[in-house]
């Protein structure tokens, strides 16, 4: 059986080099390709529902960041109290070294020695803020 030229049956095509050809159905005098990109196309209310997301999302990430700043910025100023502290009792220390170098005994050693709690520094010699 001879095939006309310039034509090809659905069966034939098969028979081809090999080469695919996209899937075409026929609805109603028109033609369409039959598959293509799988999934529901996006419509303009999805666009802008995403869009929406897409702000929220980064209205609460920015809202993250500043309280991390704000939690980091109330640690660091604990943190320079502690160090401001330490600093005069240090101060404390070094006067007491200094009395007891001149032969005097302050008596807050005393109460150190007694209580076993530091005493707070109460001499005003630097009123500079730490």
């Amino acid at each position: 059986m001879t095939k006309p030229v310039g034509r090809q049956n659905d069966e034939d095509s098969s028979e081809d080099d090999g080469a695919k050809k996209p899937k075409t159905s026929t609805t109603s005098g028109k033609i369409r390709k039959v598959g293509g990109k799988r999934g529901r196309k996006p419509s303009k209310i999805d666009q802008k529902a995403k869009l929406e997301r897409s702000r929220q999302s980064a209205r609460d990430c920015r809202a993250r960041k500043k309280q991390k700043y704000q939690l980091l910025e109330e640690m660091v100023a604990g943190k320079e109290r502690d160090i401001c502290a330490l600093r005069e009792e240090l101060d404390m220390y070094k006067q007491w070294c200094k009395k007891i170098d001149q032969g005097t005994i302050p008596p807050e050693i005393y109460d150190t020695l007694q209580t076993g709690e530091v005493a707070k520094p109460n001499d005003p010699i630097k009123e500079e803020p730490c």
